[in-house]
C-alpha cells in the first residue's frame, strides 16, 4: 500500500489496541503502543532510502528482504525494544504484540497489489503479487479516515476499528472474487494461457490485465467484466545464445528489472553506434505507453563475440516519454 494508507493503519491499530485490557488501563502503555504501531506500520518501507543510490538497487530490493519473514521478526523485536528503552515501566509483552502486529499487517496488505513483495523469503525469492487491491485504494483509505474522525468525536476506538476492519475484510473478499471471475473469463476465451497479471485501478469496475500465452502477450482492460485487448505482442523467448543478449543480461539494470518483472517483452534494436536490448514490463500500460522499462546499449563495433562487446549505457525505471528516456542516456541513437 502507499505510505499514507500505512500511516492510517498504524493509527487504527493503536485504537484497536484499546481492546487489550492492559493497554486500556495504562495511558503510558497506550502511548507507547501507538508509537509502536505507527513505527511498525512504516518500518518495512525503510528500504525506500535505496532510491537515493540508483533505480536498479531500489527496484531489486524495495519490498524485498525488508518485507521478508526474518525482517518482519527483526522489525517486530527492534522497534518495541527501542521504545521500551525510553519507557521501561510499560509492559514489553503488550508493546511487542501490537507493534509486531503492525509490521505483519504492513507486509500482509502489500501482497495484494500488483507490485507485490518477497514476503516468503527466505523460502523463495518469488514476488508475491495477488493483484486485486490497488496500491492506493480510496475506499480503504476513506474508511480509515472515517474511523479517525469518529474516534476524535468520542467513539469507542476499540469497537470502532473492530467494525471498520471487519468491513475492510469483507471488501478484500469481494475484490478477490472479482479478480477470480476475471481470470476465469480470460481462461475461457484464450488458449494456452500461462499467466494472467491483474492490476486494479482506482475505479472498482476497471482492471488492467496482461495475459501470457504460449505464443503471444495480450495487454488490455476489463470494464464490468468485458475484456478489451489494446495491444498484442509475439511471445518472443529470450535468445540466450545471442552474445549481445548474453552481454545485456550481465548489466545490473537488466538484472534488477528481470528479478522483479513477471510479464515483459524484449526487443533488439540496431543503431549506427550500438545495439540496444530493451525489456518492457507489460503490466503498467498508461496512455498507450509502457513506462516501466530496462534497456542497455552495447558497443558491438569491434566484433560480435562476448568478450568483444562493451556496455555503453543502461537504465531501468519508470519514464513516460521516449525523449525523457533518451535524456537519461548519454548516447543518442542514430537509427540505421
Amino acid at each position: 500500500m502507499d505510505t499514507g494508507t500505512h500511516v492510517v493503519m498504524g493509527v487504527a491499530l493503536g485504537g484497536l489496541a484499546t481492546l487489550d485490557p492492559a493497554v486500556q488501563a495504562d495511558p503510558m502503555l497506550f502511548n507507547a503502543v501507538l508509537v509502536g504501531t505507527l513505527a511498525g506500520s512504516q518500518a518495512p518501507d525503510f528500504d525506500t532510502i535505496l532510491k537515493l543510490k540508483n533505480n536498479a538497487v531500489y527496484i531489486r530490493h524495495h519490498r524485498g528482504i525488508t518485507h521478508s519473514i526474518p525482517a518482519v521478526i527483526l522489525w517486530g523485536l527492534s522497534i518495541p525494544f527501542l521504545i521500551h528503552l525510553f519507557a521501561p515501566e510499560v509492559s514489553f509483552l503488550h508493546l511487542w504484540l501490537w507493534t509486531f502486529l503492525a509490521v505483519i499487517l504492513h507486509v500482509f496488505v502489500d501482497v495484494f497489489n500488483a507490485y507485490g513483495t518477497q514476503a516468503y523469503r527466505p523460502f523463495t525469492k518469488r514476488w508475491v503479487a495477488y493483484g486485486f487491491i490497488n496500491t492506493f485504494d480510496p475506499y480503504i483509505f476513506i474508511m480509515h479516515l472515517a474511523g479517525i474522525v469518529a474516534w476524535n468525536l468520542g467513539a469507542n476506538p476499540g469497537y470502532t476499528w473492530l467494525i471498520i476492519y471487519f468491513v475492510i475484510a469483507l471488501y478484500y473478499v469481494k475484490r478477490y472474487f472479482e479478480k477470480r471471475e476475471l481470470v476465469k473469463i480470460v481462461y475461457n476465451y484464450f488458449d494456452n494461457v500461462e499467466q494472467v497479471a491483474t492490476s486494479p485501478t482506482l475505479k472498482q469496475n476497471i482492471w488492467r490485465i496482461a495475459i501470457t500465452t504460449a505464443t503471444n502477450y495480450y495487454v488490455g482492460r476489463a470494464v464490468d467484466g468485458h475484456i478489451t485487448i489494446q495491444d498484442e505482442f509475439v511471445n518472443k523467448r529470450i535468445d540466450y545464445e545471442d552474445p549481445v543478449v548474453q552481454k545485456a543480461l550481465t548489466d545490473h539494470n537488466i538484472k534488477a528489472f528481470l528479478s522483479f518483472s513477471p510479464v515483459y517483452r524484449y526487443d533488439i534494436n540496431y543503431f549506427d553506434e550500438f545495439t540496444e536490448v530493451r525489456f518492457t514490463d507489460l503490466r503498467y500500460r498508461s496512455k498507450g505507453r509502457y513506462p516501466f522499462v530496462a534497456l542497455v546499449q552495447i558497443d558491438d563495433e569491434h566484433g560480435e563475440e562476448l568478450d568483444q562487446l562493451k556496455i555503453l549505457n543502461s537504465y531501468t525505471g519508470w519514464v513516460f516519454t521516449e525523449e525523457k528516456l533518451q535524456n537519461k542516456l548519454s548516447v543518442v541513437p542514430d537509427s540505421k
